[in-house]
């Protein structure tokens, strides 16, 4: 079976119960033509999914209730039932009810993914207020999902068409992100990018840019030293020991706004803004959030909750849809790598290219 015949059972979770996640979930799963693609599985209820279809006038989707795996139908939209219970759903509130839920949808489709009945797993956004506590201490999804699948070290990667950028550091207060910047943070992130880039996006040389922390990256020492204490040595250690192509540090403004981004297969950012401002601007409202370093695929659209429009019909699905696209190309990916590195014929071709020149961009 060619890697482009398989159609994978995709997880979706279905988010804050209050927030535009189910509306977002309807609104792609009515396209027929994903069913061509994939076997989607939402965990929710079916109650929950009737009670935003009602909002949808345009919505035409049939679905199957399912409470265990063995009952998926896959040509068709199934909701694996995690609750039973009536919940009280009021669109753009913060409650606990939304939060609750949402992290039962979550942990439900995760241990799903872990065990095997479904092959990757998209996830909607989830509000830090109402989740985070005694039962579920994370910031987020992607600190929950490198514990839950016991990774050593995962990295937040937001993919589009035209870039992929990394972050070195997530949701960190501002004011504490530099003691997070170290050597050896960033020698361990670049070294799962470059592994995330030949095994889940198929590019045998990648190219890898590096931002600087402060303005005109630092401007030889004159603004901030972390520039040359730091992120230099950082970068040259991790060039020498692995061949790799690495550049940097770049002035995070002028990187972008010269396009560079778009010589680079992936961008490695300092902290959170100065990655996601000029992403979300560039990536068209197709932007992914990707959880580089798992051992199971997990994708997530690239915006949070949006209150201020839940239950209005109003949410665009563009990036929702682009995540789930991103999960499947990135689990065919996966299995095409794994067959080519048993292809003595394939290694050979890696050693080849592993000469390839590096290109050097000035600024």
């Amino acid at each position: 079976m060619s890697t482009e015949s398989i159609r994978p059972l995709i997880g979706i979770s279905c988010g804050d119960l209050n927030g535009i996640g189910l509306e977002l979930i309807i609104k792609t799963v009515s396209n027929n033509k994903l069913l061509e693609l994939c076997t989607p599985i939402i965990f929710a209820s079916n109650k929950a999914i009737n009670f935003y279809r009602k909002s949808i006038p345009d919505s035409n989707f049939n679905f199957q209730q399912i409470k265990d795996f063995t009952r998926i139908n896959p040509k068709q939209v199934n909701v694996f039932n995690c609750w039973e219970e009536e919940v009280a759903i009021t669109p753009g509130q913060l409650t606990p009810e939304g939060g609750k839920y949402a992290i039962l949808s979550l942990t439900a489709a995760v241990e799903a993914l872990k065990a095997g009945h479904i092959q990757g797993l998209v996830t909607a956004p989830i509000h830090k207020k109402n989740t985070q506590g005694d039962n579920f201490p994370f910031t987020g999804h992607t600190p929950y999902l490198k514990e839950a699948f016991d990774a050593k070290e995962v990295v937040m990667m937001m993919v589009a068409s035209n870039m992929r950028v990394a972050l070195l550091t997530e949701h960190v207060p501002v004011q504490e992100i530099g003691p997070h910047i170290t050597k050896a943070a960033i020698v361990s992130k670049l070294k799962l990018i470059e592994a995330s880039l030949k095994q889940d996006f198929g590019i045998d040389r990648p190219k890898i840019a590096v931002l600087g922390l402060n303005p005109h990256a630092g401007d030889e020492g004159l603004i901030g030293a972390e520039e040359e204490n730091i992120i230099k040595p950082a970068i040259k250690e991790y060039k020498q020991q692995n061949n790799a192509i690495v550049q940097g540090p770049f002035s995070a403004d002028a990187f972008f706004a010269r396009g560079y981004h778009e010589r680079f297969d992936a961008v490695l950012a300092m902290y959170h803004d100065q990655g996601l401002i000029p992403f979300k601007s560039l990536s068209h409202g197709e932007g992914v959030n990707f959880t580089a370093g798992l051992s199971a695929v997990r994708t997530s659209p690239d915006h949070g909750t949006a209150f201020d429009i839940a239950g209005k019909n109003k949410g665009d699905e563009s990036s929702f849809i682009s995540a789930i696209f991103t999960c499947i190309d990135i689990i065919r990916q996966r299995t095409a790598y794994r067959e080519n590195r048993a292809n003595p014929m394939k290694k050979l071709t890696n050693r080849l290219l592993a000469n390839a020149v590096d290109e050097k961009i000035e600024e």
